[in-house]
């Protein structure tokens, strides 16, 4: 029997890191080349096959309802979580009362390439607990950095660059890691992901090379609207 799949898409944010862009509108309705990046999305999840979309909104709701309505402009069903305080990464997944036992849960500033049908059935098919895209992501310090013991120079690097595997806010969750986030409380990803450990309850990691870009980060959102135009046959998977 096939599975059908299910999303839920963050979109509580304030957008802090984007201000003044998002003083007006809500961080998932920034412009990227023809589309808010939450409609990049929607277009994504509904071309891979998802049937269902929950978005979990807070900041600006109406804005977002508004726009997006029911899904049937893009033929998926979108409907709403609202939450009254701002409860986390993890805490408003509570608040939805149809979760079915697997399900992708992304935040709504993300662009990628990345096939989320496939990083859907390879979860159901692995039976994991939780699965947290990853990428690798270099960050250049910009200053001559000192390495100093007891007040005397011991090294010195200039501009060095660091290499982290950091999470791309793409996640699948089966009800085992549901379980643990409490109720009605601001709940994190880190909190979740340290109580997981802690409980010692596996945690698969899927590393993703292809594009990723963090809208929620303005270096990103600049090169989102420059490269948006080669990127476009890559993002709907043309």
């Amino acid at each position: 029997m096939r599975m059908k799949k299910q999303a839920v898409i963050l979109c509580g944010g304030k957008g802090k890191r984007l201000r003044p862009y998002t003083i007006v509108l809500p961080k998932p309705l920034m412009p990227i080349g023809d589309y808010p990046i939450l409609e990049v999305i929607i277009r994504q999840l509904a071309l891979q096959g998802f049937e269902k979309i929950t978005l979990a909104v807070n900041h600006q709701a109406e804005l977002l309802e508004a726009f997006f309505g029911n899904g049937s402009k893009w033929n998926i069903n979108i409907t709403y979580s609202l939450e009254d305080e701002p409860l986390g990464t993890m805490g408003p997944l509570k608040l939805i009362q149809d979760l079915p036992e697997h399900f992708l849960v992304m935040n709504g500033d993300i662009l990628t390439d990345l096939a989320y049908g496939t990083f859907f059935d390879e979860h159901v098919q692995r039976q994991s607990n939780f699965t947290i895209c990853s990428h690798e992501r270099t960050e250049k310090i910009d200053y001559g950095v000192l390495d100093t013991q007891n007040g005397m120079l011991t090294g010195f690097r200039e501009k060095p660059v660091s290499s982290y595997e950091v999470s791309m806010g793409i996640y699948m969750i089966s009800r085992t890691a549901l379980n643990i986030i409490p109720h009605n409380a601001p709940y994190g990803f880190d909190h979740l992901m340290l109580a997981l450990l802690q409980k010692k309850i596996p945690v698969t990691v899927e590393k993703y090379s292809g594009l990723w870009l963090d809208i929620g980060r303005p270096d990103d959102y600049l090169e989102a609207i420059e490269k948006f135009d080669q990127m476009k046959e890559s993002i709907f998977y043309a």
